[in-house]
């Protein structure tokens, strides 16, 4: 799920941060990368093939981010789904509550202040000095000096600079998928299928709160995502390549880096939402995902799906579990 710690983090009400513009000084002790990213029309990737009994569902792979100049040339999918009788969303979580838009607005103001550290605290009062250290030498390169974001959670903080090295790198978190896919199913007539799990709030204000004030332990988030800009935005090119030309098999050969599955476990273990009950949400994630594709393939002749590449040559992760099942997956 890209960007999970962003639709997650407080319950998916947290605004998007506001845009900065860098100020890059030089850059010092920071390699430069040096894998280009490609640029132009590209194909993209295969897709996957899971069948039983005659039935199929084609499984398209995503990978975030991807080159910031690139075109995906998208006529294999748009026929795939011109051909098939449903289509299955990505898996998403959703935010439940009774309130209307003018109420909902009316929280922005606790979100933002619920993204701060609690007590004034700033980033330097709150992580270890070496970690600091690292942190202000990758923000003076790729945000400037912003100093709002020193007073921000360091898992905030974190995903704003992520955010701002991707920028600069010649990358795109922009999906470039699920538009192409919903306006081809639009097009053709083919229903779409929501795999979301939904979360009940029902005092959206007290919850925000609560967090606001509420401690976390999201150091080890913060590291790995420093520990990703530092080391991995070249395999981060090399992956937006191979998916850009289709090229699975180096992508099975590069590591999935991915912060998120730490961040979120911060996230999990904070009293709020102990209490709302997301200890185990992305298994309540990946379970709704597949029983509607297990629906979705008994009935119709063709399904189209897309799911990040990651979770899709994870060991145990969406294709062993369907494998385990009894379904046979064909590889691009």
């Amino acid at each position: 799920m890209r960007r999970a710690l962003t639709a997650l983090a407080l319950l998916a009400l947290l605004p998007a941060a506001a845009a900065q513009t860098p100020t890059p000084p030089p850059a010092g002790d920071i390699r430069d990368l040096d894998t280009l990213v490609v640029t132009g029309e590209q194909p993209g990737p295969g897709l996957w093939k899971v069948t039983r009994g005659g039935h199929v569902l084609w499984i398209l792979g995503t990978v975030s981010p991807l080159p910031k100049d690139m075109t995906w040339l998208s006529r294999q999918v748009e026929a795939t789904i011109a051909d098939s009788q449903e289509v299955i969303a990505p898996p998403s979580v959703s935010l439940g509550t009774e309130l209307g838009m003018f109420r909902t607005m009316m929280l922005i103001p606790t979100a933002l202040k619920a993204r701060k550290n609690p007590d004034g605290k700033t980033l330097q009062d709150v992580v270890p000095a070496d970690l600091y250290a690292r942190w202000s030498a990758l923000k003076a390169r790729y945000i400037g000096r912003d100093g709002g974001v020193e007073k921000w959670r360091p898992i905030f903080a974190a995903q704003e600079l992520y955010e701002a090295a991707i920028k600069q790198s010649g990358l795109s978190l922009k999906d470039v998928v699920q538009p192409v896919v919903e306006k081809a199913a639009k097009q053709h007539g083919v229903p779409v299928t929501e795999a979301r799990v939904t979360l009940k709030i029902d005092d959206p204000k007290a919850t925000l709160k609560e967090f606001a004030d509420s401690a976390m332990d999201d150091r080890e988030c913060f590291a790995k995502t420093l520990s990703r800009i530092e080391t991995d935005l070249e395999a981060m090119r090399a992956r937006g390549n191979a998916w850009a030309v289709g090229d699975i098999a180096t992508l099975r050969t590069l590591p999935q880096g991915d912060q998120y599955r730490t961040c979120l476990e911060a996230l999990a273990a904070t009293g709020v939402a102990r209490r709302l009950n997301l200890g185990d949400l992305r298994q309540r994630v990946t379970a709704n995902w597949l029983e509607r594709a297990q629906e979705a393939i008994a009935k119709n002749n063709s399904t189209f799906a897309s799911l990040p590449v990651a979770d899709l040559l994870e060991s145990g992760g969406l294709l062993d579990k369907l494998r385990d099942a009894g379904y046979t997956v064909e590889d691009p």
